[in-house]
């Protein structure tokens, strides 16, 4: 069975601006939830480990994340209104570069879908305490969240870059 939600996607590359974006939302009062990979990177240096050990494995990373996006949208009501920094499709790019089979996140994906996906274009790339990519693989990542999405049959709403995370969300609630 598949389930249709009330959830908003936002996607896009690294340096999109998801996260800031969401952060905004949330201060609008908007149901928001963060991006997994970064909660488990949190959580994991709260206990002290760096970033170059927990990415040290990035195939047992990458699983993690997956196994924790879905435990998420299984807690999630479908008809609430509910913006995500990434979703489930997310994760077939990062499994892609890391060389995984891509067929349990297909399966996982085809279980909800979410009521509309805005793909985020990125700008200037930046490094931050969570990030492991260059900006080349930044950009390989994005082309291959893009396709993910497509291959399973959404039309995204692409975010231009623009100056300010306000305008961004201006541009998001216009298209709700």
């Amino acid at each position: 069975m598949v389930i249709k939600t009330n959830w908003y996607v936002l996607t896009g590359g690294p340096c999109s601006g998801k996260s800031k974006t969401l952060e905004y939302l949330a201060s609008l009062g908007y149901f928001t939830f963060p991006e997994i990979a970064r909660v488990l990177i949190d959580l994991e240096m709260a206990k002290g480990k760096k970033i170059e050990e927990i990415r040290k494995d990035e195939v047992k990373f990458q699983n993690k994340v997956l196994q924790m996006k879905i435990e998420l949208e299984n807690k999630l009501s479908p008809e609430q209104t509910i913006f995500l920094d990434r979703g489930i499709p997310d994760s077939v790019a990062y499994f892609k570069e890391v060389g995984l089979d891509t067929k349990k996140v297909i399966e996982e994906s085809r279980k909800r879908i979410y009521k509309k996906v805005f793909f985020m274009k990125s700008f200037k790339f930046e490094n931050d305490y969570a990030r492991i990519e260059d900006e080349e693989m930044a950009e390989r990542i994005s082309k291959l969240i893009f396709e993910a999405y497509t291959k399973l049959g959404y039309q995204l709403i692409e975010v231009p870059v623009m100056k300010t995370i306000e305008e961004k969300a201006k541009f998001i609630l216009s298209r709700l």
